[in-house]
């Protein structure tokens, strides 16, 4: 029997990158609708569930994708409303790469340091790939430190993490100018910096003035990047003392989660592939 993939994506045009990785990780058959809504779906997951046998829905799945994280939660958390007794298939969510890349990114990081009861700092934490990230590291055990040009936007993402992850040590920090960013950096040993496109969080003396950074990760991939010194083709090159990582240099771990990812959705029919579990996937490829 034929694995079919269902790509749900919130943008009117479904993904091409997603698309293109769903076939390169074997999937058989793939179905993409553009224009996905909470109001849509039921339906649509009826149609997945009822047209095959309970033993052989491990051979289909669905994966929620688009450029809005937000609907792409709301269409993720409506998928699995949908399902009904064990008429369900495995659903995997990674609306603009958000889960796959901050999963990368913490999975840098550890490689280098002890995340457990050290200082970690995510900037642009407010953002949908700052947000997992902050969560990610939180679950490592580290103390985070949310930054964003919003405190009220940062204590709210603290507040969310900290209703998901129990013990979570958060702090919302202001990011507001150099001063504050240099501030949000002391006694950091990780920073990772996850804010929009094109604008730099941190200048290239911040850094070298932040004595204890062991790593420095950049997830911005148009200049001026987000961290100013590290390139964004950088893997694991050190400078002055701080491992750097830029968005491409991250990218390989990225896509090698999103493949494994979608490889682990037809190992059976009831997987919920969220920012943890994805997570779990990538580290299990550490192994």
């Amino acid at each position: 029997m034929k694995s079919i993939l269902v790509q749900f994506d919130t943008d009117v045009q479904p993904s091409v990158f997603d698309r293109v990785v769903a076939v390169d990780a074997g999937v058989e058959q793939l179905f993409a609708y553009g224009g996905i809504t909470p109001e849509m779906v039921e339906s649509l997951v009826h149609d997945a569930v009822f047209t095959r046998g309970i033993p052989d829905l491990s051979n289909t799945a669905i994966f929620v994708g688009g450029s809005d994280v937000s609907a792409g939660e709301r269409v993720f958390a409506a998928v699995q409303e949908a399902f009904t007794g064990p008429f369900r298939v495995s659903v995997m969510m990674d609306s603009n790469g958000s889960n796959t890349t901050a999963a990368a990114a913490v999975l840098r990081a550890r490689r280098h340091v002890t995340l457990a009861g050290s200082v970690a700092v995510v900037l642009g934490g407010t953002g949908p790939v700052g947000q997992r990230a902050a969560e990610l590291l939180a679950l490592e055990g580290a103390r985070v430190r949310v930054g964003s040009r919003s405190v009220e936007r940062a204590a709210a993402t603290c507040k969310s993490i900290a209703g998901r992850i129990e013990g979570a040590e958060l702090e919302p920090i202001a990011t507001e100018d150099s001063d504050s960013v240099a501030a949000a950096l002391s006694e950091a040993v990780t920073v990772i910096a996850a804010g929009a496109a094109g604008v730099q969080l941190v200048s290239e003396e911040t850094l070298a003035a932040a004595a204890d950074v062991q790593v420095a990760i950049d997830l911005n991939a148009v200049p001026p990047l987000g961290i100013e010194g590290i390139e964004m083709t950088d893997k694991a090159v050190e400078t002055a003392g701080v491992i750097r990582y830029g968005a491409i240099g991250v990218g390989g771990t990225k896509m090698k989660i999103h493949t494994a990812a979608l490889k682990r959705l037809f190992d059976v029919n009831d997987g919920v592939l969220d920012t943890e579990a994805i997570y779990r996937i990538g580290e299990s490829l550490e192994r």
